[in-house]
């Protein structure tokens, strides 16, 4: 599990001259995630959260910098602070919309990143909420991409411990793979990550 290392592959759409006040805001905020300024980002990101209540993917956005950047963290006392963060932007988003299947995903990245922090002391704790959030997150949608790489990419994270078959995750990375392919995102600004991951993880199985 310390091995894990979320990468996330940012497609930025072009900068029209027709944008509105919300793509000019999500915009600048992709570019400041993009150049490795983080904590700049996520409070943008929470600024335009602010602003327009009606989409979730400020606050999605939020949460995503925060919940991977624990991956990367060593001070414990900024990882707890980070996911708290994560936790508290999801669950604004959570609280309008219990039929999200990305909002799942994320909340599973995010009780990962406790495991990940501290295997010995969360490990019991959060893998069940783990697999129980990626379940939601196929059962709202059996094609999301990152529900079912996620799944199969946390089971194998723990496999040396917990002992599974890793034949049938390998399976399943397999069949995201083919998911990612052919998805669709719901607008620019959707959630479009996994691929690189999934594919890197793909080689290890084979």
């Amino acid at each position: 599990m310390k091995k894990i290392i979320t990468l996330i592959a940012l497609f930025v759409v072009g900068i029209s001259s027709a944008q509105t006040q919300f793509e000019q805001g999500m915009n600048k905020a992709f570019g400041l995630w993009k150049e490795g300024k983080n904590t700049e980002a996520s409070a943008l990101f929470e600024r335009i959260a602010a602003a327009e209540k009606n989409s979730y993917l400020p606050n999605y956005y939020v949460a995503l910098i925060n919940a991977t950047s624990v991956f990367t963290e060593i001070d414990k006392t900024k990882i707890d602070l980070l996911l708290t963060k994560a936790q508290d932007a999801l669950d604004v988003e959570l609280i309008k919309d219990q039929a999200n299947s990305e909002l799942y995903v994320m909340q599973a990245l995010i009780y990962t990143g406790y495991v990940v922090a501290d295997p010995i002391t969360n490990g019991m704790k959060y893998s069940g909420k783990v697999m129980e959030a990626y379940a939601k997150a196929k059962a709202l949608d059996p094609n999301n991409p990152r529900a079912v790489f996620g799944e199969a990419d946390y089971q194998l994270g723990g496999a040396k411990w917990t002992g599974v078959d890793t034949k049938p995750l390998c399976a399943q990375v397999d069949k995201s793979i083919e998911l990612f392919n052919n998805f669709k995102p719901a607008t620019p600004y959707s959630p479009k990550w996994g691929l690189e991951r999934a594919l890197e993880i793909q080689k290890t199985c084979k």
